[in-house]
């Protein structure tokens, strides 16, 4: 029988995007172009599709982020993310990309453009001209050389806005409370303490912040007398953050000489509107929101934005995700393999522990300890990730929950999870592992060693009490598990294992293989974990001491039976049911038996 083709992931783009870009795409997923999608066509085909990609007209609100049960990615080929939830996609584990950088320029030499025509008047002149007229003494304008741009925003936008200013001559002032001073310093470069102080200088006033909460509306009517009589000023970073009717208001006083304008708060805008008013002013100079609209800038942004959702659909992180913590493409190469361990390590846990008598118990503060090499990556937020969503796989899997990077912190405060995580650049006690990751979970009285027992035999073995403690490490970049447990081990944490605890005694492993075989269940491989001998022994009850294994203490059972325990991990070819883990228990004498698929 041929094999079956894998289906690709299958991307949405309801806007245009250019050919590049496209093509890019096309190399590993399905793309669907859609272009004049109605929100409700929108709504009820987004649940098909893996990844999203917008630029400003598409609006991605939270019905249509809860409606896209699959989406993985939503990206936005420009820099602001108005027209997404973003707060909505980080509840939903959805990465939110843009590409901050692809239209800087194209952004910059807009606003100039935009200043100059207002200056010189520009389009004024070339509609009288077009009109058959010669109107020279009508249009005179005013020279920028020597004139001061106060600039809100000295972010890349504004500092190449800067750099150019200089270029004409003009002096520059400008106000951003986390601008670089170096960076200002070398543009030339004024940095101002205040609004006032750079309203009252200004003969331009340009803003290139992103709208927020502090940003929308900033200047209004207060500001805008603020300004010297005459002033002009200029908008080509978000629509929001200038008050249109209070900048309408200051134009028809004759306040301000003069408004440039790309960006309204509503785009198109409606026909009765103050923004439309405000278009058919005189002496406002207006473009529909041309910014980023060069070929070569929305080509970059384009292509930058498609290569972040091919990474991301591959499991990578991207370089702009609004939502996402910043990790530089070192760290993450170094942290990769570590990601798939502790991920492994995590829903080891869950599954293992919670199969044993107890182990329902809630546990839900943990210690997550990087010894070696992997303890000088002090930016962990992956490992923090992977940890959570290994913890949550296996009881949230009919769920559909997407815990990635982007809400692994909400989603643990959310279900009550605390992790402390620690480093400790110190050699380990097995110096063969480089790095080495141990998960310990703090039993849910006091942050204490006791835990809780597994089963006590009808023979009359002694309760066992033991904490719940994982390491692993990385062999080959593959995941290792080098401890479970009391016991030290050596097994890839891949497909489905049955964990068995029992006394080691010869013929142990003929019964656990002859049940198995009578239920079908065939064994790939096999391999033995002791008891560990590194634990050092003290002072403790006469049926179980406290053990120190590194940070922590734990309880072993160093009982005098007289028999020692080890642990069976058995890789086997398909799920074993409940009754066949029982019969082990059971006829074949192990103390317990879990199975587990990873």
């Amino acid at each position: 029988m041929p094999l079956l083709k894998q289906a690709r992931p299958k991307v949405l783009v309801p806007e245009k995007l250019s050919p590049d870009g496209l093509a890019l795409l096309r190399s590993a997923l399905d793309v669907d172009e859609r272009k004049g999608l109605s929100p409700e066509e929108l709504l009820e085909i987004i649940p098909h599709y893996e990844a999203l990609l917008v630029r400003s007209e598409t609006k991605v609100t939270a019905t249509v982020l809860q409606a896209a049960k699959r989406l993985k990615v939503v990206a936005r080929a420009g820099v602001g993310v108005d027209n997404v939830d973003v707060g909505e996609a980080t509840k939903l584990g959805i990465v939110v990309v843009n590409s901050p950088s692809g239209n800087i320029g194209a952004a910059a030499e807009h606003t100039i453009a935009l200043m100059m025509s207002m200056a010189r008047k520009i389009p004024e002149g070339c509609a009288s001209l077009k009109a058959g007229k010669w109107e020279r003494s009508k249009f005179v304008g005013v020279e920028v050389k020597g004139k001061v741009l106060g600039i809100i925003g000295l972010g890349k936008v504004g500092l190449t806005v800067a750099r150019i200013a200089k270029g004409l001559g003009m002096t520059v002032n400008a106000l951003d409370p986390y601008a670089s001073p170096a960076a200002a310093s070398s543009a030339s470069v004024t940095l101002v303490s205040s609004l006032p102080e750079l309203l009252s200088s200004a003969d331009f006033l340009t803003i290139h912040t992103p709208l927020i909460a502090s940003t929308r509306g900033m200047i209004s009517d207060a500001e805008l007398a603020q300004m010297k009589p005459g002033a002009r000023i200029l908008n080509v970073a978000r629509g929001g953050t200038i008050d249109e009717a209070a900048l309408l208001k200051a134009l028809e006083s004759g306040q301000l000489s003069g408004a440039a304008i790309d960006v309204f708060t509503s785009e198109p805008p409606d026909p009765e509107s103050t923004a439309s008013k405000l278009i058919a002013h005189p002496r406002a100079v207006v473009t529909p929101h041309l910014g980023a609209s060069t070929v070569e800038a929305q080509e970059n942004v384009s292509v930058d934005v498609c290569e972040q959702v091919l990474d991301i659909l591959k499991g990578s992180l991207p370089r702009s995700a609004v939502n996402a913590p910043l990790i530089l493409p070192e760290e993450y190469q170094k942290l990769q393999p570590f990601v798939r361990l502790v991920e492994k390590i995590g829903n080891l846990y869950t599954q293992h522990y919670a199969s044993l008598p107890g182990g329902s118990m809630a546990r839900n503060t943990f210690d997550l300890i990087y010894q070696g090499e992997v303890a000088s990556i002090n930016n962990t937020k992956p490992l923090f990730a992977a940890l959570i969503k290994g913890l949550l796989a296996p009881i949230t899997g009919q769920e559909g929950l997407n815990i990635n990077i982007v809400n692994a912190e909400l989603v643990a405060r959310e279900r009550g999870i605390f992790v402390s995580e620690q480093h400790s650049r110190d050699p380990h006690d097995d110096s063969s592992y480089s790095s080495l990751v141990t998960l310990i979970a703090r039993p849910p009285s006091r942050p204490s060693s006791r835990a809780s027992g597994l089963p006590e035999k009808s023979t009359g073995a002694p309760q066992l009490q033991h904490q719940r403690v994982i390491s692993g490490t990385c062999s080959g970049g593959q995941p290792l598990i080098t401890r479970l447990g009391r016991f030290e081990a050596s097994f890839a944490p891949e497909g489905t294992l049955l964990i068995c605890e029992n006394y080691d005694s010869p013929g142990k492993i003929g019964v656990v293989g002859s049940i198995l075989g009578r239920e079908g269940v065939n064994i790939n491989f096999m391999t033995v974990a002791p008891v560990s001998s590194k634990l050092s022994i003290h002072n403790a009850p006469s049926d179980a001491k406290f053990v120190k294994d590194g940070p922590t203490e734990v309880l072993s059972d160093v009982s005098g039976s007289g028999k020692t325990e080890a642990l069976m991990i058995l890789g086997v070819d398909r799920v074993v049911p409940q009754q066949t883990a029982e019969d082990l228990v059971q006829e074949g004498g192990v103390l317990s038996a879990c199975a587990i698929t990873l």
